[in-house]
Parts: C-alpha cells; structure tokens; sequence
C-alpha cells in the first residue's frame, strides 16, 4: 500500500513540475504572446529577437536552475539532517553557505565589485562573483571535513560549524561597516537569492556538478538508513562511519557550495523540504525519502521562481521573501509536534 501511495506521489509531482517548467517559460516581467514562445521553443522564427532573447538565454535557463537547485539543496538538507539526526540542520549550518557568503563579500565589498541595479532585483552574476562563493564555499567545507577527522561527536563537529559560521559572519559585517552603501545593496541583492545567475553556457557545468551531488546521495541511501539506528549499531552492520561521515559531507558540501555560489543562500528549502516528505511518505526510509525530496525541493523552487515574478514590470521579488511563506509554517509544525513525529527513532 504504502508503494502504491508512493508511486502516486511520484507520478503527481512529476507532472506539477512539468507545468511549473513551462509555467516559467511563458510568465515573466515581460509579456510576450502565447503563441510566439510556442514558436521560439518549437525552433519556428520569433517576431522580435528580444523575446527569442527572454525566452531561449533567460526563462529556459532560469527554470533548468530553479529545478536543479531546488533538488540539491533539499538532498544536501536530508544528509545533515540524517548525518547529526537533528531535524535542525539543513546546507547552512556548517557555514559552508556563510562561506560562500564571505566569498562574495570579498569579490564585491573589498575588491569593489558591483552587481544588480538600483531599480529593481535582477541580477547579473559575473564569474568572479561566483568563484568568489565557491572558493569561500570550499574553504569552509574543507576546514569542516578536517574538524570530522579529529572530532568524533556528530553534536560537537555541529557546534563547530556553527562557530565557524558566526566567525565568518563578523568578518563579512567588518567588511559592511567599511564599504560604500551601493557596495552594502549589492551584497545585500546577491544574499536575497536569485535563480538568474546561471547563463546558458555555464549551464552544462552547473547541471553536471549537481548531478554528481545528487548520484553520489543515492549511493549513500544504505548506509544512511544504518546511521538512523545509531553510530554504534550501524558500525556493528559494518558500515564504516568516518568513510561515510566524510562522503555525507563532501556531498553535501559540493551541493551547497555550487548552488550558494550561483543562485545565493536560498533559504527553508533545504531544512523544510526533508520534513514535508516525511510527513508524506510517514517514513525516513532514504530509499523512497531521497526521490521524493528530490521531487518536493524541485517543485517548490520552480513554484516560488513563477512568484518571483508575478509584479511584472514592477521587478522581481526576492526568493528569499517567498521560501519562508512555505518553510516557516513546516518547521513550527514540526517543532510543535515533535513528540508525535519521531522521525529519528
């Protein structure tokens, strides 16, 4: 019964992601006609070479990124979640995503690179913005992954993460408090998050590196369900826990640290996704819990990409006003009825 439930979960998140897709190609801040983004996808001549512009270099790259994102982030919140069996955890906090941050506040606020307008919040990515994340990204999780081989407590190495992410965070303020105001808005545009970043020809990258992320979760599903009964018992099942410790987060570092660097700290989606498909699927067996938070993270940012939208000439609203609309509730629900919900036992 419980398959079947699944399947059926599976089949209709399936097709809401497919009109979402194509819901993002044909709503924009620019109105073009129905039938001629019919014709610019179907390969037939455009009216005006700008909407063939909107549509095949901004919309259809846009919506790959939301659907490739949304799984990343959510699968990199499952792992921390399973990892430090805290409900809690999601990509953030390890300070990976703080590095990124302290990247791109390197890049802008002390190298005087400017990204977005004053007008409104689109955004242009330039590849030092974006090596800048990734680098402060990979710094981070290195030094984590270093902290995981002398640390053997799952709560302590959480702790650590923390600190590491508060150290980061006062030194990107000193860097605020000494830069211009256009220098501080347009750090502030980057961290409000942003599926435009990715351009057509960075694409192929983007979609590969979050794919090897997201394969290597799947090969990680049997040793994950082992760490839900314990360290000690999944060690006596002879699961090697300092091997998959590492893996879990260099896993969930690369999936992290690409999409901070390109999209911006897009925020809930990785800690209340997990959550929703458990409540679903009433389980935490990784096996069907991976594919359905896969699916749940990709619907909900291609849903919250189409709202971005919705002002239309007005400008776009920021992903991060949107994602709490639907995290929030989520995780208060959970922490509410955390005595009913033993995902963990």
């Amino acid at each position: 019964m419980k398959n079947n439930h699944l399947v059926s979960y599976i089949l209709l998140l399936i097709v809401a992601i497919v009109i979402l897709f194509f819901a993002n190609l044909f709503v924009g801040s620019v109105k073009i006609p129905f039938q001629a983004i019919v014709d610019i996808l179907t390969g037939g001549e455009a009216v005006k070479k700008s909407w063939e512009h909107i549509i095949l270099e901004v919309r259809l790259p846009q919506a790959i990124t939301a659907l490739f994102t949304g799984g990343g982030i959510a699968v990199a919140g499952l792992l921390l979640q399973t990892a430090f069996r805290n409900p809690l955890a999601d990509a953030g906090i390890l300070g990976i995503s703080a590095g990124a941050g302290l990247g791109v506040a390197i890049v802008i606020l002390l190298f005087g690179g400017i990204i977005g307008n004053n007008v409104g919040f689109d955004l242009s990515i330039s590849m030092t913005v974006v090596a800048g994340a990734f680098v402060g990204a990979a710094l981070i999780l290195l030094i984590i992954i270093g902290f995981a081989s002398i640390v053997k407590n799952n709560i302590m190495l959480l702790i650590i993460g923390i600190m590491v992410g508060y150290l980061t965070s006062s030194v990107i303020s000193l860097l605020k408090y000494w830069s211009t105001s256009e220098q501080v808005f347009s750090y502030m545009i980057w961290g409000m998050g942003d599926f435009s970043g990715v351009s057509m020809e960075q694409l192929p990258f983007y979609c590969i590196t979050v794919s090897i992320g997201l394969i290597l979760a799947v090969v990680l599903v049997k040793p994950l369900n082992a760490l839900l009964l314990g360290d000690r018992y999944a060690a006596n099942l002879g699961v090697n826990i300092k091997k998959v410790r590492f893996l879990l987060l260099l896993c969930a570092g690369i999936l992290t640290a690409v999409t901070t660097a390109y999209c911006g700290p897009i925020s809930f989606i990785g800690l209340a996704v997990p959550h929703i498909a458990r409540l679903m699927l009433g389980t935490s067996n990784h096996k069907s819990l991976l594919p359905m938070t896969i699916l749940i993270g990709t619907f909900m940012a291609l849903l919250c990409n189409l709202i971005s939208v919705i002002p239309g000439s007005a400008g776009l609203i920021p992903l991060n006003a949107i994602t709490p609309i639907f995290g929030a509730p989520v995780i208060i629900y959970v922490i509410v009825n955390q005595k009913k919900i033993q995902y963990f036992n």
